[in-house]
């Protein structure tokens, strides 16, 4: 019997928002690299996104999931559908200068009737290769082959109450991450071994909610490598007089709740950087009343930003994204954005990390949370986690 995460309702409900979308864009079909949209539309859940595959919707029916033909049988494990929906190509396509997996694929999409129909395809994805692109229009010559680039990730901003259930166990997990780094970070101990901890909370999870690999690594950067917003880690022990952030997510069924803090080790921290964490935290706490349902991302930025600028602190790029289902290398959807030149209308359900981080000359500083957009009022912290820099001697 297959462990599904979601009902038939659930899915159902996820096909006729794509539709939906395809019909307004006049699609007959789309192909769907994306692993995030993949999972959302078929449930296949495999890390076999490194070698060609994807789903395939048409107006009507149940989609198509096709790949890699030993990956079709993890399809078989994770897809809601049957068997005859989950397709696999010969393994003599993978990595060959002779012949391309979207040889097979056009085969595919001309046997379900699609040799002369309009296809939408995700051409600015990380999964989906201009060779790719390329011998697919020179299979399909007769098909209308277009630019469908997140169509499916916007149908995922509003978030059902049965993801709404897995984002909140993401969240009870990213707790134990956090509470783990900051326990456990002191001068001394290399960063390697801090990380090993991280991942090894977040892997056992919480209770019987177990943990997912996130879509995003540990990201742990101290002192100057702090300015910068998205270092991994070395092996180089951590320093008194250092500021440390955390950028991490608990996963659960691939969904996400990602969340930032700040340890300082060794004393009292500087006046700059107390007086930055001041600005932040009101920042946000504006950023959290601004963000109720009939505004807009944009008015999140700008409660946030005139906060900072009370404080004569000036701020650059978005301030944060929609989160749920993900994988590597990101944990967002990559739609709506909080920053000024946003107009998305905010609706309840939709999830964003909320990320007012700072990244100053010497140091950088980050303290976010993963916020839910309620029927009314501001917005609801879905982690439990004290809001504040941590300063341990």
């Amino acid at each position: 019997m297959k462990d599904l995460p979601f009902t038939p309702v659930e899915y159902d409900r996820r096909l006729k928002r794509a539709r939906a979308a395809m019909e307004e864009r006049g699609l007959d079909a789309v192909f769907i690299t994306d692993p995030s949209n993949q999972n959302w539309l078929t449930g296949y859940d495999g890390w076999s996104f490194y070698v060609h595959q994807g789903a395939i919707l048409t107006m009507d029916g149940p989609p198509l999931w096709w790949g890699r033909h030993m990956d079709m049988l993890g399809g078989r494990r994770t897809c809601w559908m049957e068997n005859d929906f989950i397709l696999g190509y010969g393994d003599h396509f993978v990595q060959s200068t002779e012949r391309h997996p979207m040889q097979d694929l056009a085969e595919v999409l001309k046997r379900y009737g699609l040799e002369t129909a309009t296809i939408g395809v995700e051409m600015e994805n990380y999964y989906y290769s201009a060779k790719a692109h390329a011998v697919l229009c020179a299979e399909m010559p007769n098909a209308k082959i277009v630019d469908a680039t997140t169509l499916v990730n916007w149908q995922r901003i509003v978030k059902s109450d049965e993801e709404l259930v897995l984002i909140r166990k993401a969240a009870r997990i990213s707790e134990k991450v956090m509470r783990t780094a900051i326990d456990m970070a002191e001068p001394g101990l290399r960063k390697n071994d801090l990380v090993a901890s991280i991942l090894k909370a977040g892997i056992e999870g919480v209770d019987d909610d177990w943990g997912d690999y996130p879509a995003i690594m540990p990201l742990t950067p101290s002192g100057l490598d702090a300015t910068a917003a998205h270092l991994t880690w070395n092996g180089n022990p951590m320093q008194p007089g250092e500021a440390t952030f955390f950028e991490l997510s608990g996963c659960y069924r691939r969904y996400h709740a990602p969340l930032c803090r700040t340890v300082f080790l060794g004393g009292e921290p500087p006046q700059d950087i107390r007086d930055a964490e001041k600005a932040q935290l009101e920042g946000i706490e504006a950023g959290l009343d601004a963000a109720r349902p009939g505004n807009r991302t944009r008015d999140i930025a700008q409660a946030l930003l005139d906060v900072l600028a009370k404080y004569e602190i000036k701020r650059e790029g978005r301030m944060g994204y929609p989160v749920g289902v993900s994988y590597p290398p990101d944990w967002g959807e990559r739609t709506a954005s909080i920053r000024l030149e946003d107009e998305t209308v905010l609706e309840p359900g939709m999830v964003f990390h909320f990320m007012p981080a700072l990244w100053m000359d010497t140091w950088g500083l980050e303290t976010t949370e993963t916020i839910l957009i309620n029927e009314d009022g501001p917005a609801e912290c879905l982690c439990n986690m004290p809001r504040q820099m941590f300063v341990k001697d």
